[in-house]
């Protein structure tokens, strides 16, 4: 509020106009101070989450690492890191632009400004807010690559990290997340439906994307050798540490707190609807609804998969807690703690369906990442629609708009929502899938045979990430398979 010199001097009656000066200008001082330390508080908090969510590429490592075998180890890592450089990169000359560049000219489908960071800081956005968002894009690059480990060629990693964290996901990201975006939940005027999106952290446009982009590169490249056998059936190709998996597991549920938490972007604000708490309670809920949900996916996996399979499993239970928080993603700042559990528990069952429709299709990905974040990430799009509380949408986004079907909240959400699954698919299936197809026409997608029996790290890298102690017995094996060097080690049988 502006402090009027001239009316407080009429309030303090006559000869206090230097009185009153004084008191305004204390005033305006103080206000401008408040205002400098409420943006270095949400400036932190966003820095602070962005340091979350890139810490989930860690976790995307190990888990990539742990889920393969010991011959393709130092591959897996290096895409992992060489994700987040590409991306880094190209998301800063392109990316960041595509989704969120509304420089005053409206344009719903892509945006056209602040390429190379041009004209950052803007009155809305800021360098961290790039930094934020870059981590999300690289972490839908590090889910696809998951899905075609174990056979993919180097070259294949960088051309589709590039194009996707430069093109594909901006432009998903800018239709529900940019305030000019044709279906976000952020427009305040031509809302699809007359509600948007509600996808307040990305089921749909990190985890469907990545999930779906993953899903053409297997289908594209096909199963890995020995996954299934001449009649069809399945054969497990287990992956080489269940220690990587789960470090890797927590190292993601840690980032989690970034990824859902975080996507408030400020944390010092307080709502308008008379309440005393402010958006820091929101955000305190959110962390809440993100936890339960994981951890009763996690429960039903366990139980789930004992009956199914008569094992306690700790791989499948690490996927099914990263299926629900894949699911509560987009709902988490909108539904209340109970409606997550039911989030977690259904995302368990769809993960485990999808995994039998994988075997059924024969359909190859070494750590579930179609089915995890894809077939989780949708199913959390439809959650949010069915579950999302009146008095938190208009908390997050805005008072009056639809909420959740089961919540009494009408069918308009849910129709949007049905429309962002199909938009979604039909986006990343349009520009992936020609151009893993264009990489397998090139011969660029799939490696050998006989590299692919080797391995990729003796192969492709010059080496094994692990120094076995029967290297002379290591080197026979691998010399049967393939041409190298006598100084090269390879893994025991039981790796290969």
């Amino acid at each position: 509020m502006a402090c009027s010199a001239n009316e407080l001097a009429q309030l303090l009656g006559p000869n206090s106009t230097a009185a009153a000066d004084f008191i305004c200008s204390r005033f305006t001082a103080s206000d401008n101070n408040f205002t400098a330390t409420r943006y270095a508080v949400d400036t932190t908090y966003l820095l602070f989450s962005a340091y979350l969510v890139f810490s989930m590429q860690l976790g995307f490592a190990m888990l990539c690492a742990g889920s393969v075998r010991a011959k393709n180890t130092m591959n897996i890592m290096l895409t992992n890191v060489l994700d987040a450089a590409t991306g880094g990169l190209f998301y800063y000359l392109f990316g960041f632009a595509f989704a969120f560049g509304t420089g005053g000219s409206e344009n719903g489908f892509i945006g056209k400004h602040h390429f190379g960071l041009k004209t950052i800081p803007s009155e809305d956005l800021d360098y961290s807010n790039f930094l934020y968002q870059w981590a999300f894009a690289i972490a839908a690059a590090g889910i696809t690559s998951g899905s075609i480990a174990e056979r993919t060629q180097f070259v294949a990693y960088l051309i589709y990290s590039s194009f996707l964290t430069g093109f594909v996901y901006p432009v998903v990201s800018h239709w529900f997340w940019s305030t000019d975006g044709w279906a976000s939940a952020f427009r305040t005027d031509n809302l699809l439906f007359g509600s948007g999106v509600i996808d307040f952290a990305g089921s749909g446009v990190v985890h469907m994307v990545g999930g779906i982009a993953g899903l053409w590169g297997a289908l594209i490249e096909g199963p890995r050798l020995g996954r299934f056998d001449h009649s069809g059936r399945a054969i497990a190709l287990r992956g080489h540490s269940a220690s990587l998996v789960v470090l890797g597991t927590f190292l993601l549920w840690f980032g989690w707190y970034g990824f859902n938490p975080g996507s408030f972007n400020k944390i010092l604000v307080a709502y308008t609807d008379g309440s005393f708490n402010g958006q820091w309670s929101a955000v305190g809920r959110t962390a809440v609804t993100t936890t339960l949900a994981g951890c009763t996916a996690a429960l039903t996996t366990l139980f789930g998969k004992r009956m199914l399979s008569g094992h306690w499993n700790v791989t499948d239970v690490c996927n099914g807690l990263l299926g629900g928080f894949a699911a509560i993603t987009a709902g988490c700042s909108v539904v209340d703690p109970w409606a997550a559990i039911i989030c977690g528990f259904v995302a368990a069952l769809v993960l485990i369906g999808c995994n039998k429709l994988a075997e059924k299709f024969k359909f190859d990905d070494p750590l579930e990442a179609a089915q995890l974040h894809g077939g989780c990430g949708t199913w959390g799009v439809i959650f949010t629609a069915l579950f999302a509380r009146e008095k938190y949408v208009g908390q997050v986004y805005k008072p009056g708009r639809p909420y959740g079907l089961f919540m009494g909240g009408g069918g308009k959400l849910l129709a949007a929502h049905v429309i962002q699954i199909l938009v979604i698919t039909g986006w990343v299936s349009a520009t992936m899938g020609p151009l893993f197809y264009i990489l397998h026409k090139l011969k660029l997608l799939r490696i050998s045979a006989e590299d692919e029996m080797a391995g990729m790290d003796l192969t492709r890298h010059g080496g094994f990430a692990y120094v076995y102690h029967d290297e002379d017995e290591s080197q026979k094996s691998g010399m049967k398979l393939r041409k190298i060097e006598p100084s090269a080690t390879t893994p025991n049988s039981s790796h290969v």
